[in-house]
């Protein structure tokens, strides 16, 4: 399996977006998420990308409990987490990018996950009335305290990551990026690969609508971040349906699972790209890692592009209430 650069190390061109390791897209158990792990082993896959807020701190718990179960998995796994998402007095949720709470997070997050460092420690959401350059600092004093190697930034604009990386290295800029969403090509794409950054992109199988068993609006009711989500509602997720049906057939006719299709379209849109999808099945993590096998000839991708058009998923990707936090931009 080919590396892709992430930090001061390379990684597998696919990790392991591990919010799944909870109850985020429905009930999952230590041991189904230990199978995914033990299958990343397996294949190769050598990322784990994770936070302290996934579960109230459970995923992080999870991967702690699999590598004190493990403890060769350490060697083999490279681990990124986050923090700067909390909640202010009234328990209403808010953002802090300061050293002493970035610090104090990363220490819980951490102890969590029974190791000294991490590769990766981002800020999943920035403080809006902080300097961005302010941020960046402060994580750089956690890489000079030795508990991270790199820095990164969740959800921002290219503009504030150019601000960021002239104030410290940013080594990853985590981003939704995938078929059903082409934002990051409006200058977020472009700019991680002007400053030598990785862009991990998370949802690369659209919340399952790249996939061969994408969620029915009866399935949905039952997932509270889908169920308020404008690309799942009644009179958008029948059309997505129509869109990615043809999506599914395309990659029948090839022989493949559509979550691999998804995943090599998105490998194939830069070479500092890592996504990170989700699951709670290793049988799932097997068809998405799939997708690092397949190389898309030209012909392909442009059918890819015939058939799934810029703009073509109906609904925004997030509704007023989750748009709180990442950063729009144009």
């Amino acid at each position: 399996m080919q590396k892709r650069k992430l930090g001061t190390t390379e990684v597998s061109p696919l990790g392991i977006g591990a919010m799944s390791f909870g109850p985020f897209y429905g009930p999952t158990t230590q041991d189904e998420s230990f199978g995914v792990l033990d299958a990343a082993v397996e294949l190769g896959v050598t990322h784990i990308d994770t936070s302290n807020v996934y579960a109230g701190g459970k995923s992080e718990e999870t991967i702690g409990a699999y590598l004190a179960a493990n403890p060769w998995a350490k060697d083999h796994f490279v681990i990124a987490t986050k923090g700067g998402i909390t909640k202010d007095a009234d328990g209403n949720r808010c953002y802090r990018n300061d050293l002493d709470h970035l610090e104090a997070e990363l220490n819980g997050s951490l102890k969590r996950l029974g190791v000294d460092c991490v590769e990766v420690y981002y800020v999943h959401r920035r403080q809006a009335d902080m300097p961005i350059e302010d941020a960046a600092e402060a994580l750089q004093a956690l890489v000079a305290k030795g508990k991270c190697k790199s820095i990164g930034f969740s959800e921002i604009a290219p503009s504030s990551l150019r601000r960021a990386a002239a104030a410290a290295p940013i080594a990853a800029v985590q981003s939704e990026y995938s078929l059903s969403t082409r934002a990051p090509e409006l200058g977020l794409l472009q700019a991680t690969k002007e400053l030598g950054a990785a862009l991990v992109a998370f949802s690369p199988v659209g919340r399952g609508l790249l996939t061969d068993t994408p969620p029915s609006l009866e399935k949905v009711e039952g997932i509270g971040f889908l169920k308020g989500n404008p690309r799942f509602q009644p009179d958008t997720l029948p059309p997505n349906l129509e869109y990615t049906d043809a999506l599914r057939e395309f990659a029948a006719e090839m022989g493949e699972p559509t979550a691999a299709i998804a995943i090599a379209w998105t490998l194939a849109q830069g070479d500092n790209i890592i996504p990170i999808p989700g699951t709670r099945t290793a049988d799932h993590f097997r068809e998405l890692v799939r997708g690092t096998e397949i190389t898309l000839g030209d012909s392909e991708l442009a059918e890819i592009e015939r058939i799934l058009p810029v703009g073509w998923c109906h609904g925004d990707r997030y509704n007023a209430g989750q748009w709180n936090g990442p950063e729009r931009y144009c």
